[in-house]
């Protein structure tokens, strides 16, 4: 075994700056990643259904729920991917206009009411997205306008969010405070500052936390984020129930049958891996947790080798393996890029060169405390052999 305190790091990766989306899918080792971003996160029965065909039809039937409540369809075949386009606009699920497709970048608390502020200021700004600039590719925004935000650790550029004092704020990404906003100038403030974060070189930086211009004087405020309310759990839920998804990811089929034991009317997107049904019962479901203490939800693992061809390592059967015996967050990356987890966490492995990296506390790609191990070596070491 590997010598402990090796402070070996893992392999370059290529990190291409941009996420797939519907209208620009991007290649991986099992065929083509197709991103969706369903309006306000949701989809009816009938969508979720339609969906589920499309996704048998013409790709792997795979599909990956993302950490910006996003939905993406894998294994998609070259020639299947005009097909899939047109069914999926049909459907309502994508926008026929690839920029706007690409401009809807969009994260919001998936717990939001019909009326309420969340939703009207999310289709306030879906109506203005032929308003905005072009902004470097992961450029995202968030709207939590509920009593306590829920998206503080969601990744985001420019948020609306619920302040200290009650009110709205407006708050870019890396400054501590904002400023008070009301509801019917919200949308129109993140359009405004999003123009003022590319006029002033944003673009350079590719994201707010990294742009340190000082921000026009209407956008500076002093009021901090209200204190953040707990991520969606498994379990029942005012709206229906909520099923954890293990490594967000699930096969379409499952889904169709999740709908249909559960009579749910809608389903809604998360991004904590949970898939939110409206009015639905709180069932057991085979491959779905309805507990918030299921380990498999406190382990991280991004597809792993072979379907992506960064990745010199499988993840996901040893993630599973692994999870019961590690206490806090385990994070099990293919390579240093670390897609499945952008957040440190309390075990890592980090694939290079065919083994893996062990490290704690940290990231994907930090150095290792072992370096070198095989999956057998790290199942030992852990006590899960």
């Amino acid at each position: 075994m590997p010598v402990s305190g090796t402070t070996k790091c893992a392999s370059p990766f290529v990190v291409r700056g941009w996420c797939p989306s519907a209208w620009r899918p991007m290649e991986s080792g099992d065929g083509l990643i197709v991103r969706l971003r369903p309006p306000l996160a949701r989809m009816t029965r009938a969508q979720a259904l339609g969906l589920c065909g499309l996704a048998l039809g013409h790709g792997s039937g795979t599909l990956d729920l993302t950490s910006r409540g996003n939905l993406q369809l894998r294994g998609v075949r070259e020639t299947a991917l005009r097909p899939l386009l047109e069914g999926l606009a049909a459907l309502g699920l994508i926008d026929g206009d690839a920029e706007r497709e690409a401009r809807r970048n969009l994260t919001l608390a998936p717990d939001w009411s019909e009326g309420d502020e969340t939703e009207g200021i999310a289709r306030a700004f879906m109506d203005r997205l032929d308003r905005l600039p072009p902004l470097p590719g992961k450029v995202g925004f968030a709207i939590d306008a509920g009593s306590q935000p829920v998206l503080g650790l969601i990744p985001a550029d420019l948020r609306i969010e619920r302040g200290e004092t009650g009110a709205l704020i407006l708050r870019a990404e890396g400054r501590e405070t904002g400023v008070p906003i009301a509801m019917d100038h919200a949308a129109e403030a993140l359009v405004d500052l999003a123009h003022w974060f590319v006029d002033s070189g944003g673009a350079v930086s590719g994201r707010m936390a990294r742009h340190h211009a000082e921000l026009p004087a209407w956008a500076q405020g002093a009021v901090r984020p209200a204190a953040p309310r707990a991520p969606l759990d498994p379990g029942l839920h005012p709206l229906g129930a909520a099923f954890g998804v293990a490594f967000g990811s699930l096969h379409a089929e499952a889904l169709a049958e999740l709908l249909d034991k559960t009579e749910a009317r809608a389903v809604r997107l998360t991004p904590w891996r949970v898939l939110l049904l409206e009015n639905a019962a709180l069932v057991p479901a085979e491959g779905f947790a309805t507990e918030a203490s299921d380990p498999s939800l406190r382990v991280d693992a991004c597809p792993g080798m072979p379907a992506c061809p960064q990745a010199s390592v499988e993840t996901r059967a040893l993630a599973e393996r692994l999870a019961p015996h590690v206490a806090g967050r385990l994070h099990v990356s293919g390579c240093a890029k670390g897609c499945a987890r952008s957040l440190p966490a309390a075990v890592t492995l980090t694939g290079r060169g065919g083994a893996f990296d062990l490290s704690f506390d940290t990231r994907a790609g930090a150095p290792a405390v072992i370096a070198g191990l095989t999956p057998h070596q790290i199942l030992t070491h852990f006590g899960a052999d």
